[in-house]
């Protein structure tokens, strides 16, 4: 999947974008404030429905605008736009494909798969076990087409139980009807994640080597529940555990991936610059499995580059980019830290934001530059 024209408006502090993108590297540097990020939140916005830096979408909304439109017209034969509006009073996206009104968040989701590294991506290593599920998700959901009926019957039953246990006086027969339906799906996740996990495991081992000469580090899947007994069984003893603590306690809500080095969490071991590598190769992990998978590609976008990583690291995180031959939006404040990390072949196009008179930022039109003669 490649983005070939994007348009923005009512995006933060950017001005109206319009923007044809390189079918590679898209470098884009500019000062603290100008936009940069930005950038990349509008295409994430596009891709997931959601921004990585406000839980709230309406605070992503310039103040002087009523509403923000983010439109993508994806490559492909034919060529597939996408976009989405939302008004600052409305109380959901309005979203686009083909033209056509999409009601399911999923279908944006399918239709363009992208990672984020940047600095809150250290979260897979340092954050709570939910961060951690969603990235195992979304590999799966990718990959696995009845993955998403699965999850969302086990969501809905996980409501429905909770609820129940809530209850000064549970209804036990409706506790039960849940229960099974929970049990069912929640088994047929597991099975769905073990399998993906089998498949990403040597992926990611490879990636990281690429990246870094890291021994002993284990990456390892817990499914969310005793592993000797059966998920039915788990929440039939559980009940009235559960019931004093208003809440399902154990199932595939609780599932995580365990990373570590030899016998400790990785986050206790490694420095901050092999952190964001090891997060990085589980990143570009989840897009060559899935390319090996389907064939489709992922887009990468790539929040501040330069950060934690010293000029070798850079150069090897980028050679990995290159012959992944993806589609990638890079960002960082210098664009000298940007310089002579590519190979003369790569497609290479570049951005620079800068304020405007009016304070909001400017893309500068992109520009073909060969960084190995510059």
């Amino acid at each position: 999947m490649q983005i070939n024209y994007l348009s923005f408006s009512g995006l933060r502090n950017l001005g109206a974008v319009d923007l044809v993108p390189g079918p590679g590297i898209n470098l884009i540097s500019g000062a603290n404030g100008s936009g940069k990020t930005s950038l990349l939140e509008g295409i994430h916005v596009l891709g997931m429905g959601r921004s990585f830096r406000t839980r709230q979408l309406r605070n992503a909304i310039a103040h002087d605008a009523a509403e923000m439109t983010l439109f993508a017209r994806l490559a492909g034969d034919p060529p597939l736009p996408v976009g989405i509006r939302r008004a600052r009073d409305a109380a959901e996206l309005e979203m686009r494909m083909a033209g056509e009104r999409v009601e399911r968040l999923a279908q944006l989701i399918e239709a363009m798969p992208l990672q984020l590294v940047n600095p809150d991506a250290f979260r897979l290593l340092e954050g709570p076990p939910a961060g951690r599920r969603e990235f195992l998700d979304w590999g799966v959901f990718h990959v696995k087409h009845d993955f998403f009926e699965a999850w969302r019957r086990a969501r809905r039953a996980l409501k429905h139980r909770n609820a129940l246990l809530r209850r000064d006086r549970m209804d036990v027969n409706s506790l039960a009807a849940w229960e099974r339906e929970l049990a069912d799906c929640g088994e047929r996740i597991d099975a769905l994640r073990s399998e993906w996990m089998a498949a990403f495991l040597p992926v990611f081992e490879e990636t990281l080597a690429s990246l870094l000469d890291l021994q002993g580090l284990t990456l390892r899947y817990a499914r969310g529940w005793d592993r000797q007994r059966s998920l039915l069984q788990v929440l039939e003893e559980g009940r009235a555990t559960d019931h004093q603590m208003g809440f399902t306690q154990q199932g595939p809500q609780r599932a995580d991936l365990r990373i570590r080095l030899g016998r400790y969490p990785a986050v206790e071991v490694l420095s901050r610059g092999q952190q964001k590598l090891v997060v990085s190769a589980l990143k570009l992990a989840q897009g060559r499995l899935l390319e090996a998978t389907t064939g489709r590609t992922c887009l990468y976008l790539v929040d501040d580059l330069p950060a934690e990583l010293d000029v070798s690291h850079r150069r090897v995180f980028c050679r990995l980019l290159e012959t992944m031959g993806c589609q990638a939006f890079i960002t960082s404040v210098e664009h000298d830290a940007l310089v002579g990390l590519w190979q003369s072949h790569t497609p290479v196009a570049m951005f620079h934001v800068k304020h405007s008179a009016e304070g909001a930022g400017q893309l500068v039109p992109p520009a073909q530059i060969d960084f190995m003669t510059e």
